[in-house]
């Protein structure tokens, strides 16, 4: 199945400006499950989508999908797996939008541009959650600790939404000098850009965990925190950094289906196509 195959040609690779890797991995969630359906669902709903996104066409730019990743094997050679896929993606000098999956898989990610060669790039994050911690029950690849794996490897790292944290990860923001634009600062006001620091790398990969929107939009995820970002906020927040600095690739992380409410299938989908548009748009 591909993104938005009804209505979006089947192009070659080399032909198509953004590359959708599906990663169904899930090992290690603690609370709610169903991540590891989230790709697939996202792609059946894509073939609702409409190919003018209500300001541009990123189809237009040609859309790739590649074969799911396998997450059957062991959790370092799926992380491995994943960062290969990535290095290929970039190989042909594409943009990768990955679908998750738990969040462990965008340190595959990272690892994959990292093995590319590609430097002078931070992180943005759009969270409910902090995921600096350590380790999260004894494992250092748990969703939990996916960040704290990323700023380990001296990239820059912005944070948005969060509004879920632990003393721990409070200490490890100090420590590897996170910037930091929580919920509680964001989300009252309905503050939809902010401002880069201007030491702040010059191209930026961003990942999006669903849950930094909140549950009263999107439900659909297995960690739901309320008091999240709403949908144009989050839309208008994406594309203040892709203004700023250069979208060198995104993902949509932590997508949890619930059977039979198929609209949450669709705003993933279509949430997924707005990044493109607005990457499309601002490049």
């Amino acid at each position: 199945m591909r993104f938005f195959e009804s209505d979006v040609p089947d192009l070659a690779p080399e032909k198509a400006r953004f590359h959708v890797l599906p990663v169904p991995y899930e090992k290690t969630v603690s609370y709610g499950g169903g991540t590891a359906k989230g790709p697939a669902a996202i792609l059946a709903a894509s073939g609702q989508l409409e190919r003018w996104d209500g300001q541009s066409d990123p189809g237009a730019d040609g859309i790739y999908t590649w074969p799911a990743v396998d997450c059957s094997r062991a959790p370092q050679r799926v992380l491995g797996d994943i960062a290969l896929a990535v290095e290929k993606i970039l190989k042909l000098k594409k943009l990768p939008v990955v679908l998750g999956g738990e969040h462990t898989v965008t340190w595959g990610v990272i690892k994959g541009y990292l093995d590319a060669g590609v430097k002078d790039f931070g992180v943005v994050q759009i969270d409910a959650h902090a995921d600096l911690r350590d380790a999260y029950e004894g494992d250092k690849y748990s969703h939990a600790s996916v960040m704290r794996r990323v700023v380990e490897a001296g990239i820059p790292l912005v944070q948005l939404g969060v509004r879920a944290f632990c003393e721990e990860e409070r200490e490890a923001r100090k420590a590897h000098k996170v910037l930091a634009f929580d919920a509680i600062e964001l989300a009252p006001r309905g503050i939809s850009k902010i401002k880069l620091p201007k030491k702040f790398p010059p191209k930026v990969f961003f990942t999006l965990d669903v849950d930094g929107i909140d549950p009263s939009v999107l439900p659909a995820t297995g960690t739901p925190v309320p008091g999240g970002l709403g949908w144009y906020q989050t839309l208008g927040l994406f594309e203040s950094v892709a203004r700023q600095r250069k979208i060198i690739g995104f993902d949509v992380m932590e997508f949890a289906p619930i059977p039979g409410f198929h609209a949450f299938d669709f705003a993933a989908a279509l949430l997924a196509y707005k990044l493109m548009g607005i990457v499309q748009r601002c490049s």
